[in-house]
C-alpha cells in the first residue's frame, strides 16, 4: 500500500485479485478450526484505488485459520513497487466475524501492513463493518500512517450474483487524512470500483475497474506518478492450492 503515501487491502484487498480457497476443518479440544489458503495472479495490484505495483502484475497468496466462535488470524502477502526499498508487502491480522439474527452480520478485527526492507511505510488499521441483502458498510482506521498520521477509509458495498453465476461487486469509497496530503492542500479523496468474476474450468476469474478523483497533480505528488491513480482495469485469476 503506498503511504507517502494503499488496500489495497491491500489488500483485502481488501485486495484485488479474486481467489479461491480450499479449507480443511480441524477439531480440537477447544473447537473446530477451519484453515484455508489462497493464491492467485493479478495484472496490477490496486488498493483504495491507487496502484502499489506502478501499473504492474502481483503475485499474491494467504493463509488463514479461523475459529468456529468466530475468532480469525491470517497472513497475506504480495509483491510492490513504490520506487524505493520495499518489494513485497505481508499483512497481518486478528479479527471476530459474526451474525446478528439471519440477515446482520458483521466483522471486527486488526491489521498491520508491513513492508521489509522499508519499515517506514508500515502502520496498523483497526477496521469494522456490517453486511445484509448484499449491502455493507464498513471503515478501518489508523493512527500511524507515515509514522504520525491519523486516517479513517469508509465504504459503502453491495454484492449481487447475476445470471449466469456471474459476480458482481461495487464499492464506493472515501479516504481522509488528519495532515493535509496532497499538492492542491486537500487531505481526502475518493474511490470507487466495479467488479465481475466468474468461475470456470476449476479457475476463478475476475475483472475490476477503479478510480479515483485525485487530480494528475495530486496523485503525482502522493505516489510519484500522475497516473497511478487514473481509472484502471485490472484481470485476476486464481486456482485452488
Amino acid at each position: 500500500m503506498l503511504k507517502s503515501l494503499t488496500l489495497a487491502l491491500g489488500a483485502t484487498s481488501a485486495l484485488i485479485g479474486a481467489s479461491l480457497t480450499q479449507a480443511e476443518t480441524v477439531a480440537s479440544p477447544v473447537g473446530a478450526f477451519e484453515i484455508s489458503m489462497n493464491a492467485g495472479l493479478a495484472s496490477d495490484y490496486v488498493f483504495r484505488g491507487i496502484s502499489q505495483t506502478q501499473g504492474s502484475g502481483a503475485i499474491q497468496g494467504g493463509l488463514d485459520v479461523a475459529h468456529e466462535s468466530g475468532l480469525y488470524v491470517g497472513t497475506w502477502a504480495s509483491n510492490v513497487d513504490f520506487g524505493g526499498k520495499a518489494s513485497v508487502e505481508f499483512d497481518y491480522y486478528l479479527g471476530f466475524a459474526g451474525s446478528l439474527g439471519e440477515t446482520l452480520s458483521y466483522d471486527l478485527g486488526w491489521i498491520k501492513y508491513a513492508y521489509p526492507g522499508e519499515s517506514a511505510l508500515n502502520f496498523t488499521e483497526t477496521y469494522a463493518s456490517l453486511s445484509a441483502y448484499g449491502a455493507s458498510v464498513g471503515a478501518a482506521y489508523s493512527s500511524d500512517v507515515g509514522g504520525s498520521d491519523s486516517t479513517l477509509y469508509s465504504y459503502l458495498g453491495y454484492e449481487y450474483t447475476l445470471p449466469y453465476e456471474i459476480g458482481l461487486a461495487l464499492q464506493y469509497g472515501r479516504y481522509d487524512f488528519k495532515q493535509t496530503t496532497f499538492a492542491s492542500g486537500g487531505s481526502a479523496y475518493n474511490d470507487w470500483s466495479i467488479g465481475l468474476s466468474k468461475t470456470l474450468a476449476g479457475l476463478d476469474l475476475g475483472l475490476t475497474y477503479t478510480d479515483t478523483d485525485l487530480s494528475s497533480t495530486d496523485c503525482a505528488g502522493f505516489v510519484g506518478k500522475k497516473d497511478f491513480c487514473d481509472a484502471n482495469l485490472t484481470f485476476s485469476v486464481s486456482k485452488t492450492l
